[in-house]
């Protein structure tokens, strides 16, 4: 039934006397007032703070891996190049046998923009006969090419155009703030996506859209090498180990580089996702429509999966000596400072005075809560085989947490993890061969593929 018609049903309209109604509830209880009193003058979180949830949140743990500094990714959306390439990092530490290392990000990110905008367009391509004012046409447009990515995603950039270290391609001040890059390119984008889709009305054909496709391509390739530079073809790879030792490779491709110095066997890795929602299966396997990145490279496919057993593949690994990649909803019952999460550290209800009770299938039906951020594990506190907290290197530089490092309470776990990449070998043999089955499509603006368009 509409709302918006003459015809309105009077019941459904704010009277004045709803409005009494509602202003005698707020007067009936003195301690909303008192809450108004404090919030006024103060965050409402700092009120909402359970002070022994972070009294409690030690930053020390059973098994622990990380002796590195942490990685910044700025005022940019590439949380999941930096955790895959934290993650790849561990290894290549010891291969170099040195203490510290990092990959270029700026590398990674400048051939995510270049084959996310060419993806995008082939997706203009495909959709050309749908309408302006489409629900998929407007959710292409609505972000072209973001900076945010998939797990697999990464591994098609990687195959592709191999990795850097960062001294070959370092940081400038658009990788490290990317609005105004993202907003011309998006611009540029849009405006590819037109003339296309005017090329589709005037019946030119195929040829013609992928020639319009190509010269769109010309100018987004330039404006990421003004705003990132160029990436290299090769580069100059010398270096000291921890023991002083020179080792020399000279002039090195990026793919080589990769072949050479990434050991981490990623090709064996899979994407385990907790999606409690009654329309999602355990057990079974899910993609996304239109979400990827590199034409002719893999889709993003998801296992779906209890949460212990999710915990149970993270515990394993990290007591292995192998850090978890993992995405999140990092936002939600968070103290950024301090680097805490628990799934009660704010009690919202106390201070408004209402029920704060949705489960996570119906926070996710709700867009209450979705994947937003990338990170690693690194460590976890474990009890009599449990885990009780777990260590997390997150980009955001060294002022949060403990230097970067970050304690996720075991409860967090449960409410707001959504999916880590994991091995294949260490799940049980039927959801070994569940991964083999044609995985169910999911809309493009499902909450599972929230991590690649945050």
């Amino acid at each position: 039934m509409s709302t918006t018609t003459a015809a309105t049903d009077n019941d459904a309209l704010l009277t004045d006397r709803d409005v009494s109604l509602l202003q005698s509830d707020w007067e009936a209880n003195p301690s909303f007032r008192l809450m108004q009193n404090v919030v006024a003058q103060h965050d409402v979180n700092d009120v909402a703070l359970d002070r022994a949830l972070i009294t409690g949140a030690e930053h020390n743990f059973s098994n622990i891996l990380d002796s590195w500094q942490p990685t910044d990714q700025g005022r940019s959306g590439r949380c999941w190049l930096f955790a895959g390439l934290n993650l790849f990092r561990v290894d290549t530490m010891k291969a170099l046998d040195v203490e510290q290392f990092e990959f270029s990000q700026s590398y990674m990110m400048f051939w995510d923009k270049i084959e996310r905008a060419n993806f995008f367009l082939e997706s203009v391509i495909d959709t050309a006969d749908r309408p302006t004012g489409d629900r998929l046409v407007d959710w292409l447009m609505e972000a072209p090419a973001p900076d945010a990515g998939q797990w697999d995603m990464f591994i098609n950039l990687v195959k592709k155009h191999g990795v850097v270290p960062k001294s070959a391609m370092p940081e400038t001040e658009s990788s490290m703030s990317t609005m105004r890059m993202n907003s011309s390119l998006f611009y540029l984008l849009r405006q590819g996506a037109q003339r296309i889709r005017g090329l589709y009305a005037q019946e030119a054909g195929i040829d013609a859209m992928r020639e319009s496709k190509r010269q769109t391509l010309k100018v987004v390739y330039r404006v990421l090498c003004i705003h990132l530079g160029t990436p290299p073809a090769s580069f100059f790879w010398q270096w000291k180990d921890r023991e002083g030792r020179f080792h020399r490779d000279g002039d090195i491709t990026p793919l080589e580089f990769a072949r050479k110095y990434v050991t981490t066997p990623y090709d064996e890795y899979v994407c385990l996702v907790h999606d409690p929602r009654e329309s999602s299966e355990p057990g079974s396997t899910y993609t996304i429509g239109y979400l990827g990145n590199v034409v002719g490279g893999s889709a993003v496919k998801y296992l779906n999966v209890d949460i212990e057993l999710m915990k149970r593949v993270t515990l394993d690994s990290l007591i292995d000596g192998q850090a978890v990649w993992m995405g999140c909803d990092v936002g939600k019952q968070m103290h950024r400072d301090q680097g805490v999460w628990d799934a009660d550290l704010f009690d919202y209800g106390a201070v408004y005075g209402a029920d704060f009770a949705l489960d996570k299938a119906a926070r996710m039906e709700y867009g209450q809560t979705r994947m937003t951020h990338a990170m690693l594990f690194t460590g976890v506190d474990v009890v009599d085989g449990s885990p009780r907290r777990w260590r997390v290197e997150n980009s955001y530089g060294d002022a949060i947490g403990d230097k970067g490092f970050c304690v996720m309470n075991d409860s967090w776990f449960d409410e707001y993890m959504f999916e880590i990449a994991a091995p294949k070998s260490r799940l049980p043999e039927d959801l070994q061969r569940a991964l083999d089955g044609e995985p169910i499509p999911l809309p493009p603006w499902d909450p599972m593929g929230a991590l690649a368009m945050s």
